[in-house]
């Protein structure tokens, strides 16, 4: 844990999550879809779900890299999109699971695999509000401190040891054990 960097804005309704509201631990991930880090964390951040379906909420927000991987803000774009439907989650783990696929060409068949509507999801990457969306995930990364992905905060503090799935289960263990 790095003690002296806090999550800003704290996470609200605004937030993708996946997991009860009551949990004893929220981790968050400011994630980039092209980065091979953030792919390498995703299976990771899976199982750790299954491992903690009771203690564990997982909020996601953009932190795409543009200057290094070109199709990250598209493949954000994509997921916002198939939020406005209700579809987030499906399409964010479409796309790490295919993630060795992504550029932009692509993404509209994806729509389809996660049976979006196609005019709706058309509509919706042309009106704008999804970028401003992905903006405000980036500049509350900025303010959080993050200067890469991925990047995690587990109750709102930057957890700067994730490496592998034993040695996050072995803290998240011990920091639900300190909550009880």
């Amino acid at each position: 844990m790095h003690e002296s960097v806090t999550l800003t804005p704290a996470v609200s309704e605004r937030d993708h999550a996946a997991g009860p509201s009551h949990a004893a631990l929220t981790m968050v991930e400011y994630g980039d879809y092209q980065c091979p880090a953030c792919g390498a964390a995703y299976p990771v951040v899976k199982a750790l779900q299954e491992a903690f379906p009771k203690d564990l909420r997982l909020i996601f927000r953009n932190f795409p890299l543009t200057q290094s991987h070109p199709y990250a803000l598209a493949a954000a774009e994509t997921a916002e999109a198939a939020a406005l439907q209700g579809k987030f989650w499906e399409m964010h783990d479409l796309l790490y699971e295919r993630q060795d696929l992504l550029e932009p060409g692509i993404l509209a068949s994806w729509a389809q695999v996660v049976d979006l509507d196609l005019e709706e999801f058309k509509s919706a990457l042309e009106d704008g509000e999804i970028v401003k969306r992905i903006k405000e995930d980036r500049m509350s990364g900025i303010k959080s401190g993050v200067n890469g992905t991925p990047t995690f905060f587990i109750n709102g503090v930057r957890y700067d040891g994730m490496t592998d799935y034993e040695s996050m289960r072995t803290a998240m263990e011990r920091m639900i054990a300190g909550l009880s």
